[in-house]
């Protein structure tokens, strides 16, 4: 068995595939060929952000990959910036539209401080913000998983003890 068919399971039973292609630094008007050329080789997930500026593409590759949907685990990123629960849900939206590829397999908060103050100031409040965003997505069906990326232990244990959903 290869590793392109492991996977891990998260806490809420949704399968994620172990390895998966990442698309930082992968424009996008070039990223949906990349999605596409993965996918042929066995890829099954595809990790994309807000940030990266490619979700139009990579849901392009999505698409026009000839696997079907729900074969494939798309993962996204809420912007880091985005610290309040009115610009997450638009952002949550948006991310949706972009992909076009009907619902989100998991997405994470990408940072818990914004980058141009990544590790200073206290940004607990706007995560909870952010979060609620993202456990209101997750109850609609339009995310199957949410979770958490960069976070160290005290922002992890902001959500952890203020969320209603523990982080997938």
């Amino acid at each position: 068995m290869s590793i392109l068919n492991e996977t891990y399971t998260l806490s809420n039973g949704v399968e994620i595939p172990k390895l998966g292609l990442g698309t930082w630094f992968i424009d996008d008007d070039k990223v949906a060929d990349a999605v596409k050329a993965a996918v042929e080789i066995g890829y099954r997930h595809v990790d994309t952000a807000q940030a990266y500026g490619n979700e139009r593409g990579v849901g392009e590759g999505v698409r026009e990959s000839g696997v079907p949907r729900e074969q494939l685990f798309v993962t996204t990123k809420l912007a880091a910036e985005i610290k309040n629960h009115d610009d997450a849900v638009r952002a949550i939206d948006e991310s949706l539209a972009k992909l076009d590829v009907g619902y989100l397999d998991l997405m994470l908060i990408h940072a818990p401080q914004p980058w141009n103050d990544f590790r200073g100031g206290n940004y607990d409040e706007g995560n909870l913000e952010a979060w609620r965003a993202l456990e209101e997505a997750h109850q609609a069906g339009k995310i199957r998983a949410i979770g958490v990326s960069n976070f160290l232990e005290a922002d992890l244990d902001n959500i952890l003890n203020n969320g209603t959903v523990a982080p997938h």
